[in-house]
């Protein structure tokens, strides 16, 4: 037999070497993508197999150092006995990622408006590049006037990285628009757990009842920030109330 020279044995170690790779790679997008499934049913929302890369980019680039917060500027924290009750803030005029949804429930919602958005930031854009995770993803809401009953209707929003708020790149999505929202003051108040329709008009009424001036703020519409994402148990969020122009 032949001896196999230097080369052609780094050749094909190399190669074995890559494949071993690419199978690990294969692994972990399944195994990412059955979970999100299981999280999917859950909330009754089917979670496609188009979604596996999406899914992989998101979670390898979703560490902390990685994620880039929404500016704002601390107007003032009102405290109770060493306990945040609210913070009022001002954000900034700013560009924002936004889908409409109207599923039966807010779950399902936000899930299917997440993953569109998902798709949007992980090149499915006209820069084709991965444009980087913000915090908060933000749900606009929509109440009747007692604040009692959710609408259907709601926003899933993604703030634009400052170095794409001049030119954002085009969602390939029709349904993703790019909105320029004005600078607003809100008051916003911490609560971990899911979002649904109950935690939300739940953590609506306590804002309310906290604020010392609440009809200065929107009476039906609001807004959920969310800082963890939609397959998380114990999620970080806040409810916003926005003070009227």
């Amino acid at each position: 037999l032949a001896e196999e020279s230097p080369d052609s044995a780094y050749h094909s170690n190399g190669s074995s070497l890559e494949e071993e790779a690419e199978r690990m790679e294969d692994e972990e997008q399944e195994r990412l993508l059955s979970y999100w499934q299981s999280v999917g049913r859950g909330h009754q929302v089917d979670v496609p197999r188009d979604m596996a890369e999406p899914i992989q980019q998101l979670t390898r680039n979703n560490s902390p150092q990685e994620r880039q917060t929404v500016p704002f500027t601390l107007i003032q924290r009102k405290e109770k006995l060493g306990d945040l009750l609210y913070e009022k803030r001002q954000y900034g005029k700013a560009k924002w990622a936004c889908i409409k949804m109207k599923e039966k429930q807010y779950e399902q919602s936000i899930c299917l408006g997440f993953m569109k958005l998902m798709r949007y930031i992980c090149e499915q854009n006209s820069s084709g590049l991965y444009l980087g995770i913000t915090i908060p993803i933000v749900t606009i809401v929509h109440t009747n006037e007692s604040q009692s009953e959710m609408t259907q209707a709601v926003t899933v929003a993604y703030y634009l990285p400052d170095m794409l708020q001049d030119e954002p790149p085009h969602p390939f999505d029709s349904d993703i628009i790019i909105e320029e929202w004005p600078s607003t003051i809100v008051y916003s108040r911490s609560f971990r757990g899911i979002t649904n329709e109950a935690s939300i008009i739940r953590e609506i009424n306590l804002l309310a009842a906290i604020l010392e001036s609440p009809e200065l703020c929107l009476q039906d519409t609001f807004i959920i920030a969310g800082y963890t994402n939609p397959a998380a148990a114990n999620r970080h969020n806040e409810i916003w109330f926005l003070q009227r122009p």
